[in-house]
């Protein structure tokens, strides 16, 4: 069974989701970023898994959920810190963001019998989820993160390295207020789209 990772940081204001700010305050983009997390963990913790982990940069609060074990982010860049995230991990491992609070069970619910790994590409070009087989730091130390071609820069690796790649169903991150407003709406019933809701309503937005 699969070791499912979450990496995310604490939501605290001025910290999280700054592309938000505006036109949100850096509290209300917190906020967003708390119910996505709070999304995200509670669906982790609906699917089967071997281990559930939450990779934090910060300090766990009331948000998480039982039965995750909390580990720190190390110091690096973050393709430093998604390999020390599956270094720790020593079978089949899917790990995600806190950024996609409309994923669901059925799409962290993977299967590594045909192929040794997984890559979910993001809209904005990077990736949303990345799972793989036999757990190998190298496979993502000195990928260029955060760029419009770094999903792509990161199934190359796993294609030269000699890996069977699976694609997951193509995801939109909630950078911006406009992704904000997709996300929610993909997923009208979810913590993130109530907050959403609620700020917009009480500003007039």
């Amino acid at each position: 069974m699969t070791t499912l990772l979450v990496i995310a940081k604490e939501p605290r204001p001025g910290r999280v989701k700054t592309r938000l700010t505006p036109p949100f305050t850096p509290r209300e983009a917190a906020t967003l970023a708390e119910a996505a997390l709070v999304d995200t963990l509670r669906t982790v913790a609906a699917t089967p898994a071997r281990r559930r982990v939450l990779v934090l940069d910060g300090s766990p609060g009331p948000w998480l959920p039982p039965g995750f074990d909390v580990v720190p982010q190390c110091a690096g860049g973050l393709d430093e810190r998604l390999a020390a995230a599956f270094a720790g991990c020593d079978g089949p491992a899917l790990l995600i963001g806190m950024d996609t609070p409309q994923v669901t069970p059925a799409l962290l619910t993977v299967d590594f019998a045909d192929c040794d790994a997984y890559v979910g590409p993001a809209e904005d070009g990077g990736f949303w989820a990345l799972g793989l087989a036999h757990p190998d730091p190298e496979l993502l130390r000195g990928v260029p993160m955060s760029t419009p071609t770094t999903g792509a820069a990161q199934r190359e690796r796993l294609a030269v390295a000699g890996l069977r790649v699976r694609e997951l169903p193509r995801l939109r991150d909630v950078d911006t207020a406009d992704d904000a407003e997709a996300v929610a709406a993909a997923a009208p019933g979810s913590r993130f789209a109530v907050a959403l809701e609620r700020l917009g309503a009480a500003v007039g937005r």
